[in-house]
């Protein structure tokens, strides 16, 4: 079980209080995927955040140009999250998240997770920041993994 200790370490929750850190612990989920599963595919409808816990994920994006997929990014360090595309419209995932090993995963529901950041307008901001942040990070990374492949 996750308690408000470990997100404490995440980065996109550093400095909340310890009692949204506890509402955010209550809803999230932990889940293991073996390597060579997949978390999410591109375009399917995204409902959640995901962080890695152990193991190391690949974010592959399908390039029309070509028939496999292009890594784009890696999440191999723990407490990295990914799967941003659940708390952000249009809710449907940009990459597919394909483990390189065994991982043990957080996923936190959108839904009710954006529901407590509403409710802690302050900290949400915060976490807002955090996430556009990681979107800007990601964008270059997959614009330099893009260009490496022409």
């Amino acid at each position: 079980m996750i308690t408000s200790e470990v997100l404490s370490q995440f980065q996109l929750f550093k400095g909340l209080p310890e009692s949204l850190l506890a509402d955010i612990a209550a809803i999230s989920e932990e889940a293991k995927v073996q390597k060579g599963g997949f978390v999410f595919r591109e375009g399917e409808k995204a409902d959640k955040l995901h962080f890695l816990l152990k193991g190391s994920v690949a974010l592959k994006v399908k390039l029309t140009s070509r028939p496999e997929s292009v890594t784009v990014s890696f999440v191999s360090s723990p407490y990295q999250s990914f799967g941003w595309s659940g708390i952000v419209a249009p809710y449907h995932y940009t990459a597919s998240a394909e483990c390189d090993e065994d991982s043990e995963l957080l996923m936190i529901p959108a839904a009710p997770f954006l529901d407590l950041l509403e409710k802690a307008p302050v900290s949400g901001f915060k976490v807002m920041q955090r996430i556009t942040e990681l979107i800007a990070d990601r964008l270059r990374n997959s614009r330099q993994a893009l260009l490496k492949t022409l």
